[in-house]
């Protein structure tokens, strides 16, 4: 019998309970859906989630901050900080000052608010809202409308047809330059606090992009700040005002003075004794009374050295070609519509800012520098570093700043025939006089290689001259040779004080007060922009430096000792030497003194801007610098809080600039007016000289 082989049971799977099955599937899909929704996590859910933590964080902040007590904020800066001393104001107050003197404030450039009365289309519901100062929001939801209502007529200087901005009116238009940044709210809190209130002080508004004598001659703001003087003068028992301006409010007061005193219709009529009559003291914070570099660069290449230090952190951030948007042709094309800007164009030529070889500030060391090797560098100059050339405004490559003059080869560029340059053929929405001179005039231009104060209004004339043939009609920047010529007694002349004289009041005082200890522009080095549709033909170098991280050229700017705005030499020189004693730019003998304030950074975040700054805005909110106007608002003068007080070279460097500040040793006067020959001024000086020696 065969075998019968026994077949071998097939083996059945193990059952799995259903739900364990369930389980595993449910298990197995979920991971599934967990890697498809991070595949799907985009660009968009990433912005969304940090929008909400940010929202989220600051709704939180927000509630703790309004249920905290008021008083914890400044117990925990005591606590890191120590005491916090008292205000001026309080501080004053408790010794026992009160009001006395009415004050009245001049704002300076950008810092006044400004309003929309009438507009275009495209500004519908912005009726009294403001475009300048505030939030700033229309920039931002609008840009392209809000550039087309801030810039002025290119002829007039005015108005464009359709579009009225007015400047705001009050302390509130310039307590705040934007929510939380001060700039007078400061000054005016300590003055209230010794019992200062709006009848005492005063506001002096004026739409600040316009000409000097434009302000008058549209909104009567010369007329409104003579008539609130007069008036405040009369209510408060005859007791002169004090005038504060700051920036470039100084050139507008000074244009005041001039204007109040001249006989009608360009004058305001009120006599040669109207200053003496009125005012007690002016009290100039960071003025640029001799210009400012800044402004040089700013009409060239709509730059300075925040923009050079942008360019230098993110190169690609302010091409012409990114986005295509072309912001520094759009801020070149509406800044040159302002005349004001023209204002604070370098005054007085080489013989004030210095030439080719040579600058009132050639000794200056960078204070870093002074105190990491004091052995090498000391008060009267650097002996181990290369000359600085700060008179070389601005240089073709940073060879051409440091090259001995005899070296540069230079081809005029006034004789270069503008040519037409394909590039720009289609910037009709960011037309900037640059597209007129093509390729060979802006070729002439670096081909001159460098240019001084004196050379630089003709670079500007050329670069610019729609813009400068509007300007200098109502801005001059020379030397007076004759102060009696009648020509000097025109408006154009009446900010420039190395062309005009100070009113005939000898009782007056006159403070040059500014920050120091803060690298500020004096000079730039600059380059070709790479060619473009629409571009700025020049740009500052920011690959041009030193060396030498504590040195005086840092990303294509040479800096000096000042505010970090107005060099030292154009806020001190004045007060220094032009109008010390009797000169004849200060014929009465006017008091002049210079109060210097050396910068101190605030030392932690809680102190915000600080109470010792020495920038130029920030100043406003410096101790040391309101107890000094206040003290002069409740009746002291100059010499009461000490007379001069200077921290840099100031003094060394006024003694540098030969400038004749008598009629009688003025050449230019002689030889122009006088017809002496040139062998009968040197007898006459000769002379002279054995007059003083004997």
């Amino acid at each position: 019998m065969s075998s019968i082989r026994r077949r071998k049971a097939v083996e059945k799977e193990p059952k799995i309970p259903k739900d364990e099955d369930d389980g595993k599937k449910d298990k197995d899909g979920g991971k599934v859906r967990e890697a498809k929704a991070k595949q799907k996590w985009s660009c968009v859910d990433n912005c969304c989630w940090f929008v909400g933590c940010v929202c989220t964080t600051w709704w939180l902040l927000l509630f703790m901050y309004n249920a905290m007590p008021a008083s914890l904020p400044q117990y925990v800066t005591e606590a890191i900080t120590g005491p916090l001393p008292d205000p001026p104001g309080i501080k004053l107050k408790k010794e026992g000052l009160m009001v006395k003197h009415p004050v009245v404030f001049v704002p300076g450039i950008v810092t006044g608010g400004l309003e929309l009365w009438e507009g275009h289309e495209c500004a519908e519901g912005l009726f009294r809202k403001r475009l300048w100062g505030g939030t700033f929001g229309e920039v931002y939801k609008r840009p392209s409308c809000w550039v087309e209502h801030m810039s002025l007529d290119n002829e007039t200087g005015l108005d464009p047809p359709g579009i009225r901005v007015r400047p705001v009116s009050g302390l509130v238009a310039a307590d705040y330059f934007a929510p939380g940044y001060f700039v007078w709210a400061v000054l005016i809190a300590n003055l209230a606090r010794l019992g200062y209130e709006e009848k005492t002080m005063y506001m002096a508004a004026y739409d600040w992009r316009i000409s000097y004598q434009n302000t008058e001659v549209r909104d009567q703001s010369l007329s409104r700040i003579k008539s609130n003087i007069e008036l405040m003068v009369a209510t408060n028992g005859g007791k002169k005002a004090v005038i504060i301006p700051h920036s470039m409010g100084v050139l507008y007061f000074m244009h005041f003075m001039k204007w109040v005193e001249a006989p009608a219709p360009m004058g305001g009529g009120g006599g040669s004794d109207w200053c003496a009559k009125h005012i007690k003291a002016i009290m100039n914070i960071g003025g640029p009374f001799l210009g400012v570099p800044k402004a040089v660069a700013g009409l060239f290449s709509a730059e300075a050295k925040d923009i050079a230090f942008a360019r230098a952190i993110a190169p690609v951030f302010l091409d012409n070609d990114l986005f295509r948007i072309q912001t520094l042709q759009h801020v070149m094309k509406m800044t040159r519509t302002w005349d004001s800007t023209m204002s604070m164009i370098p005054k007085g030529g080489d013989i004030i800012w210095g030439g080719l070889d040579w600058s009132p500030e050639d000794d200056h060391v960078p204070s870093k520098r002074k105190l990491k090797s004091d052995d090498t560098h000391n008060g009267d100059g650097d002996t181990s570093s290369k000359k600085v050339h700060y008179g070389r405004m601005i240089s073709f490559g940073k060879d051409i700043a440091e090259a001995d003059s005899s070296e540069i080869e230079r081809i005029e560029f006034l004789d270069a025939i503008k040519g037409h340059n394909v590039a720009n053929t289609t910037c009709h929405d960011v037309w900037t006089e640059y597209h007129d001179m093509g390729i060979e005039g802006i070729r002439a231009i670096s081909d001159y290689k460098v240019y001084t104060a004196g050379s630089m209004i003709d670079l500007l004339h050329y670069v610019a001259p729609q813009s400068m043939e509007r300007g200098s009609a109502h801005f001059s920047y020379g030397i007076a040779d004759n102060l009696d010529d009648p020509k000097y007694n025109h408006y154009k002349y009446w900010s420039n004080p190395l062309e005009t004289r100070l009113p005939n009041a000898p009782d007056m005082e006159i403070f040059s007060l500014y920050g120091v200890g803060i690298p500020t522009e004096r000079a730039y080095v600059y380059k070709l922009s790479p060619a473009a549709e629409c571009y700025i033909p020049f740009q500052i170098d920011t690959a041009a430096n030193d060396g030498d991280h504590n040195g005086c050229l840092k990303d294509g700017v040479y800096t000096v000792d000042g505010d970090e705005t107005v060099p030292v030499l154009s806020a001190g020189y004045m007060c220094a030497k032009g109008w010390r004693g009797k000169t004849r730019y200060n014929p009465s003998g006017i008091r002049t003194y210079v109060r210097e304030y050396n910068h101190s950074p605030p030392s932690n975040l809680l102190e915000g801007r600080g109470t010792q700054s020495g920038a130029h805005v920030d100043i406003m909110g410096n101790f040391a610098l309101i107890e000094d106007i206040i003290r002069v608002a409740a009746g002291a003068e100059g010499e009461d809080l000490g007379g001069d007080q200077v921290y840099s070279g100031i003094f060394r460097w006024s003694e540098k600039i030969k400038l004749a500040l008598c009629d009688i040793c003025s050449s230019e006067f002689w030889y122009h007016n006088s017809k002496f020959s040139i062998q009968k001024l040197r007898y006459f000086r000769t002379q002279l000289i054995f007059t003083r020696n004997g």
